[in-house]
């Protein structure tokens, strides 16, 4: 099969969707599918080149962060794509176009379906759909609704890898064809290794709505009871050490890192104790990371998080700075707890959310559309 994929962040670039992209597209390509993926360029970055058997073009060069894309940023992505895509379909019989959040993919693919009549899939990945980000876009979402919901009409599918962000975008059209697809991870990347149970590691994006900031302030009211490790980059973060500083909390921030460095990896493995208090999360794959790691988690309730970990994670409220402090008094005072909470965590995570079981779910679609 001919796959054409395209999405506005691939590795280096982005955060736990890009990894989703990369994964996917990788696997694919493993098992004999041609994967020809279009992303956007960075400086320092080639613009062809083939990675993991994958043909990657990367197009405009305006993103000024790794991690972040503000919406000027993407308009020369958004403008210029169309071309080298209809180029691309002239050359080769692609099967389906899988196209990954949708704004601003969504728009490229439905420009591009007009031009040549390739059918599209779109993955949402949160900050895509109306409501999901109260931090990000709102304003953008108001202004181009009308856009965004011709955009998830002329899609044949729109693939939500948890419920809660299914019921989003139900709720913003609710004629959309969805589907629930989870996310997966290689569940050999991390292994757990011994662990010293005073070792807490927070992974994310840099926004004001991960909740980081409640997380200082739990572990201000538990001041030298854990060894913290705080790993991401984007715009909150200097308010963050401030934070941290003001409130005595000895934290360890290490910016980005690369999410194949043997820092990371060493950071995740050693980890007793992961924490994530997002407000808003779609299906996050820090929290794969952390469970294949073996960590016990504490995350958000309410959220695509609570789907990730079921009943192998203690669940807090959003925003909730005493609830996480309690769940993490509970971890430090009962060190077997976190050990079983690890062990089932890395266990759920092999045996629902390996990459295998998604392949084959995504070829699935794959097949019905290209045969219609």
């Amino acid at each position: 099969m001919q796959i054409l994929t395209t999405s506005y962040e691939y590795p280096p670039l982005g955060g736990g969707g890009a990894k989703v992209v990369h994964g996917l597209a990788m696997r694919l390509a493993a098992r004999g599918h041609e994967t020809d993926l279009v992303t956007m360029g960075f400086r320092g970055l080639p613009a062809v080149e083939t990675v993991d058997h994958v043909s990657v073009r990367r197009i405009s060069r305006t993103r000024l962060r790794l991690s972040t894309c503000s919406f000027f940023e993407m308009i020369p992505y958004v403008l210029l794509a169309p071309f080298h895509l209809v180029r691309k379909c002239r050359k080769k019989s692609y099967a389906v176009n899988h196209t990954h959040f949708i704004f601003p993919g969504g728009v490229i693919s439905c420009i591009l379906k007009r031009l040549t009549g390739l059918r599209y899939v779109i993955t949402a990945h949160g900050s895509d759909v109306p409501n999901y980000n109260p931090d990000r876009f709102l304003v953008l979402h108001r202004l181009l609704r009308p856009l965004w919901r011709r955009v998830v009409a002329d899609a044949d599918l729109i693939v939500c890898p948890s419920k809660w962000i299914e019921d989003l975008v139900k709720a913003a059209a609710p004629q959309a064809c969805t589907h629930v697809i989870p996310n997966a991870i290689d569940t050999d990347k991390f292994k757990p290794r011994e662990k010293d149970p005073r070792n807490l590691l927070v992974v994310t994006r840099m926004f004001e709505r991960k909740g980081v900031q409640y997380t200082l302030r739990a572990l201000a009211q538990l001041r030298g009871q854990f060894n913290v490790d705080i790993v991401g980059d984007g715009p909150y973060l200097p308010t963050l050490k401030a934070l941290a500083t003001e409130l005595g909390v000895d934290a360890r921030f290490w910016g980005h890192l690369d999410n194949d460095s043997q820092a990371l990896k060493d950071l995740y493995e050693r980890a007793a104790i992961f924490v994530f208090t997002s407000e808003a999360e779609n299906f996050p794959i820090v929290l794969l990371e952390a469970m294949i790691a073996g960590a016990a988690v504490v995350t958000s309730h309410g959220t695509g998080c609570a789907e990730v970990v079921s009943d192998s994670g203690l669940l807090v409220p959003v925003r909730d700075s005493q609830a996480i402090q309690q769940a993490l008094r509970q971890l430090a005072q009962n060190p077997p707890l976190a050990r079983e909470l690890g062990r089932a965590a890395r266990e759920r995570v092999v045996a629902r959310f390996s990459w295998d079981g998604v392949i084959d779910q995504h070829l699935e679609v794959y097949g019905r559309l290209g045969s219609g």
